[in-house]
């Protein structure tokens, strides 16, 4: 672990390799797990208010949902709040290409500049997760490892792209890029020993 800024690093954030490879796994991140993705408390209002934007372009199913349930729910599983799962447990934002690679509705409409929401954090951030320890106030950043994502360990292996490095853009949307900088820097004096 490596203290950034108040923030604990995970020694994995650094060492382990990772591109996502979608032409391979699907984007199954986002139709497999126990719980939707983890929201901030702040992302709630969020995504009440790109639902109407991108409900359109949801299947039906996922329409539905929305305006039965929302688009977020509490998740005992997690212990906080999530996005909203489909019967068959893929997120309600979800929406898939001509090749069946997993989009999110929410991100589509960031890229087309229909919304200033870009996507909930912990999606943007994946495979890292953020846990907080409400006892001490502190913020860990831990990298996590999942089955379906071989294929981008694999990638990422190949081209030597560590995981924080991959994440670049989403860690400066979160943590500004003072703080990339300083992960960064701590890299380089790992490389170098």
């Amino acid at each position: 672990m490596f203290l950034i800024q108040e923030i604990l690093v995970s020694s994995e954030v650094f060492q382990r390799q990772f591109i996502c490879n979608l032409d391979k796994c699907k984007g199954a991140c986002c139709w497999e797990g126990d719980f939707g993705a983890p929201l901030q408390e702040s992302e709630k209002v969020k995504i009440e208010q790109v639902i109407p934007i991108v409900a359109e372009r949801l299947p039906e199913e996922s329409q539905e949902i929305l305006s039965q349930k929302g688009g977020y729910e509490y998740s005992k599983k997690y212990g906080g709040w999530v996005t909203t799962l489909r019967k068959s447990g893929a997120c309600v934002f979800l929406t898939q290409d001509d090749k069946g690679i997993a989009k999110c509705s929410i991100e589509q409409a960031y890229k087309e500049g229909k919304t200033e929401y870009y996507k909930p954090i912990s999606c943007h951030l994946y495979p890292i997760r953020v846990t907080k320890n409400e006892d001490t106030g502190f913020e860990c950043l831990n990298y996590d490892e999942w089955d379906i994502c071989s294929a981008a360990c694999a990638l990422g292996e190949e081209h030597e792209m560590p995981v924080f490095r991959f994440l670049r853009e989403a860690i400066v949307r979160e943590y500004g890029e003072d703080f990339y900088e300083e992960i960064d820097g701590v890299y380089e004096q790992l490389v170098k020993g």
